[in-house]
């Protein structure tokens, strides 16, 4: 029998090269999988928790431009995607409103995954005051935030020719103020406020209204901590007069102002009166007027056969006030003190 010629043999070898190399092309070329590791996927939905996996390739292949998007940010929103030695590094921070959100990621060369982040209902409440730790805000910048987007809007009230259609009395500017703070501020709010300055404030992060688990009900209107039952048996509303805003939804800080910041509110109660409750919101210095003065901003209420107004003393006018009965200072019996909002309640 005779051999194999040699060109055969040659053939033969070289289709087997071209099959390896072609096998290891497709190998280079196809798209590769990512390797998740262990991630703890079920978080309290309060906002704050945080969460991180690590990512890698399942080839080998070097990880680069590593995207994820949420398809909910009310219940999930990436903090942060590092790449480290090879490796992604993902941090994730469970939003307010329990739930599933879809964490889909991508990167040049690897097959998109999606990974399920899920969130249980946060019923905590750290301070028993009856304000759910979901509408606190944890994190110093977000109070901060919240601080000076609140007594923008106050102030801004003062400017306009007619007040907001809800701000008709004092409980009524600092509900408006409140809510407008904790809302997301894009190009059709600003539209629609129509604020005097352009406003670069930055955002709230924990969450915005009314995606929250008490929907636009942000207002505790009775007392006791709060509980389960709480998300629907009416001890949340949309409004709450001066009284209740004392009472269930802010705590004291103290009876002397200077310990005031801004934001913070001050409270009076004049006997006698058909609305005994007044509130007024310290501002510290204006973000609408140069000057460092501080000041304090309030609507007086209906006034006789008027509407009333939206008034802004300075605090040394305040201070010296023709009425004894309005002067926040100690030995005003009439004067509650400074309080502050719950949901500011931290480290600082």
């Amino acid at each position: 029998m005779r051999g194999i010629p040699r060109w055969l043999a040659l053939l033969a070898v070289g289709a087997i090269v071209a099959t390896a190399g072609a096998f290891t092309l497709h190998r280079a070329l196809a798209p590769a999988a990512f390797v998740i590791e262990p991630l703890t996927s079920v978080l309290p939905a309060d906002g704050f928790t945080t969460a991180q996996f690590k990512l890698r390739s399942s080839s080998g292949r070097k990880l680069d431009d590593v995207q994820v998007e949420v398809d909910d940010q009310h219940r999930g929103v990436v903090e942060s995607v590092t790449l480290r030695g090879g490796a992604a590094l993902i941090t994730v921070r469970s939003g307010v409103l329990p739930g599933e959100a879809k964490l889909s990621i991508t990167s040049p060369g690897f097959e998109a995954q999606v990974v399920k982040l899920r969130t249980f209902l946060d019923l905590s409440d750290t301070s028993g005051d009856g304000t759910p730790n979901f509408l606190r805000l944890h994190d110093a910048s977000d109070r901060a935030t919240f601080r000076r987007w609140f007594t923008l809007l106050a102030e801004a009230e003062y400017y306009r020719r007619q007040t907001s259609a809800e701000v008709n009395d004092c409980a009524a500017l600092l509900r408006h103020s409140y809510r407008e703070a904790l809302r997301q501020h894009d190009a059709a709010w600003a539209k629609s406020a129509a604020l005097p300055v352009t406003v670069s404030s930055g955002e709230i992060r924990q969450y915005q209204y009314p995606y929250t688990p008490l929907g636009a009900a942000l207002f505790r209107v009775r007392d006791g901590g709060f509980a389960a039952e709480d998300l629907t048996n009416g001890a949340f509303a949309q409004f709450g007069d001066a009284k209740t805003l004392w009472q269930h939804n802010s705590y004291f800080v103290g009876r002397d102002v200077s310990r005031a910041r801004p934001g913070d509110l001050l409270f009076f109660r004049q006997e006698g009166h058909d609305l005994p409750f007044h509130a007024m919101i310290f501002l510290g210095p204006s973000q609408i007027e140069a000057g460092r003065e501080p000041q304090v901003v309030y609507h007086t209420g209906p006034i006789r056969r008027s509407a009333g107004e939206v008034r802004r003393p300075t605090l040394a006018q305040l201070m010296d006030f023709p009425d004894p009965r309005w002067r926040p200072v100690p030995s005003n019996p009439s004067f509650l003190g400074v309080y502050r909002w719950n949901i500011l309640r931290g480290a600082d």
